[in-house]
C-alpha cells in the first residue's frame, strides 16, 4: 500500500520486514525440528537473512542521507527499477561469505565478522553527513527532517546494540562463552527492534502514536475515576 512511483524508501523497509520474518521463521524451525539437516538449513537461511537485514539498514540510511544532503539529485534520479536492483543485490550479497566458508579454509568467524562490520562505516557516514547537511536544507519540511533523523539514529542504535557485541565476539581470538551466548541471544530479538523503525518511517506515525498513547492514558484515567466514584457512592 505504501509503494508509490515517487517514493522509494518503503521498498527497503518492506525487504527489511521480509528479512525479519525469515529470521523469526528460521529460529522457530531450529527450535521445533530435531533433524540435523533441517537445523543446518535453517541456520544458513538465518545467516543470509541476518546479513540481508544489515544490508537493508544501510539502504535505508543512505536513502535518507540522499534526501537531506542531495535533495535535488535524489528527486530526479530516484526510480523504482534501481531500488529493486539494489534489493536483489542485497539479497545475493550474503551468499558470498557462505561460499567462502564452503570453498576456502579461512576462519569462519573472521569471515562473518568482516561482512557484519562492513556496513558500520557507511552507517556512521550517513548519520554524520545527514546531521551536517540538516540545517542548510529548505526543501524538506521540519516534520520530514525529524522523521529522517529519528530513522537514522534508530538504525545506528539497533546496529550498535544488537550486532556489534556479536562482531566483537567473533573477532576475539579467545571466546568468552557467556558473552557469546548473551550476544547471540540479543541478536535473536533484533527483528522486534525493527518494529520501532517501521513506526518512525510512516508519515505522521510519531504524532499518531503520541495521540494514541495520550488517548489510552486519558481512557485509563477516566476508568480509574469511574471506579473511585462507584466506591465513594457505596
Amino acid at each position: 500500500l505504501q509503494v508509490k512511483n515517487d517514493h522509494v524508501a518503503p521498498i527497503y523497509i518492506i525487504n527489511l520486514l521480509i528479512s525479519d520474518l525469515i529470521q523469526i521463521c528460521s529460529t522457530t524451525t531450529e527450535i521445533v525440528s530435531p533433524e540435523m539437516t533441517v537445523v543446518i538449513s535453517s541456520s544458513v537461511i538465518y545467516l543470509v537473512s541476518l546479513m540481508a537485514n544489515i544490508g537493508f539498514m544501510v539502504c535505508v540510511t543512505v536513502e535518507r542521507y540522499l534526501v537531506i544532503a542531495w535533495p535535488m539529485w535524489y528527486r530526479f534520479k530516484r526510480n523504482i527499477k534501481a531500488s529493486v536492483l539494489v534489493c536483489v543485490i542485497v539479497w545475493l550479497f550474503p551468499l558470498a561469505p557462505v561460499l567462502l566458508n564452503i570453498l576456502t579454509s579461512f576462519n569462519k568467524s573472521i569471515i562473518f565478522a568482516i561482512f557484519f562490520l562492513l556496513p558500520f562505516p557507511v552507517l556512521i557516514f550517513s548519520v554524520v553527513g545527514t546531521l551536517k547537511s540538516l540545517s542548510g536544507v529548505i526543501s524538506v519540511s521540519s516534520e520530514e527532517k525529524q522523521r529522517i533523523v529519528a530513522t537514522l539514529v534508530l538504525v545506528l542504535f539497533n546496529y550498535t546494540v544488537f550486532f556489534l557485541p556479536l562482531i566483537v565476539c567473533l573477532i576475539s581470538s579467545s571466546y568468552d562463552y557467556i558473552f557469546l551466548f548473551v550476544s547471540a541471544s540479543i541478536i535473536k530479538i533484533s527483528p522486534l527492534a525493527d518494529l520501532i523503525l517501521y513506526v518512525f518511517m510512516g508519515k505522521g506515525a510519531t504524532r499518531k502514536l503520541l495521540v494514541f498513547l495520550c488517548r489510552c492514558k486519558k481512557d485509563a484515567q477516566q476508568r480509574q475515576e469511574g471506579r473511585h466514584g462507584v466506591t465513594a457512592r457505596r
